[in-house]
């Protein structure tokens, strides 16, 4: 597999019809450089820049808003996700200081932004959403890291050129046919010593079973969610030495839920009225967290 190859194949999503303008306006913005006052890596990212009227048009146009919130000047981006719950949750667990770091399924780099106070060597992002890319851009317009993004997906790990310390895969698991390759997939991008921190959906259970739905809280694009120990069994076949637990909590309509920024719908809507269940009648999203070694 070519890396350099797909990378120069992707630049062509920008020509897309309904991301060229986009693209466009964004490129034209970024041509003004706009001097950043004050940047504050906190759970709002707070940027404080020259006033400039396209950064509402901007932000406006690269909607929807999933990972955030934001804050440019007066302008407030209030994302579908409080991310800063799920990194608050995180960050007592983490050493990343000097450290190589990956982001798969990375969104618009609001985690990797937060990673930044933590002084790693390196952080690369790996998303193929063109859309996450411009919203990336934009905000790293104001904060000017050397943060890498690239088009990228969890299958193209093993045939990349780096390897990494420590590797975030945080909402991708159930997404994937195969989550065992994947693991594995994730494994191949360490270095020896490396570790994963994973997120991902589990099911209560004292079992070794997964959940295999058609459609779970609205999402056609959910393959398996296990109890933790068919999970804890998934790592083992990858070949991991071990797992630590960090923790589990259910997502609720405090974290996710719709706001102005998105377009569509949100948590409330994927779940029964009293949110016991989802639409489907499942349980509601339980999240674990781990960090694997090798």
């Amino acid at each position: 597999m070519n890396i350099q190859e797909i990378l120069k194949e992707r630049q062509k999503w920008f020509e897309w019809k309904n991301i060229k303008p986009i693209y466009l306006a964004l490129e034209e913005f970024k041509n003004k450089k706009l001097k950043t006052k004050n940047v504050k890596l906190d759970d709002i990212i707070e940027i404080e820049t020259e006033e400039n009227p396209e950064i509402e048009k901007i932000a406006k146009m690269l909607k929807p808003w999933r990972k955030g919130p934001f804050k440019i000047n007066e302008l407030f981006i209030d994302s579908e996700w409080r991310s800063y719950i799920k990194w608050n949750s995180l960050k007592p667990h983490l050493n990343l200081e000097n450290k190589e770091i990956l982001d798969v399924g990375c969104n618009n780099g609001y985690y990797m932004f937060r990673m930044l106070e933590m002084n790693p060597k390196s952080i690369t992002g790996f998303d193929p959403s063109a859309l996450f890319n411009l919203q990336f851009e934009f905000i790293n317009s104001f904060i000017k890291s050397d943060i890498e993004y690239k088009l990228l997906g969890v299958e193209h790990i093993p045939y990349y050129e780096k390897k990494f310390d420590v590797i975030f895969c945080m909402g991708v698991l159930y997404h994937r046919k195969d989550p065992i390759d994947m693991l594995k997939e994730l494994k191949s991008g360490l270095k020896k010593g490396g570790e994963v921190i994973l997120d991902t959906l589990i099911i209560e259970g004292n079992e070794e079973y997964a959940l295999s739905p058609l459609r779970y809280a609205k999402m056609k694009n959910v393959y398996f969610i296990p109890t933790i120990k068919a999970l804890y069994n998934w790592i083992e076949r990858a070949k991991f030495s071990d797992v630590e637990f960090i923790g589990k909590r259910y997502t609720t309509t405090n974290e996710q839920r719709k706001t102005e920024w998105i377009d569509g719908e949100s948590l409330e809507n994927f779940l029964n009225k009293d949110e016991t269940k989802t639409i489907e009648g499942y349980e509601p999203p339980l999240r674990v967290y781990l960090k694997l070694k090798t």
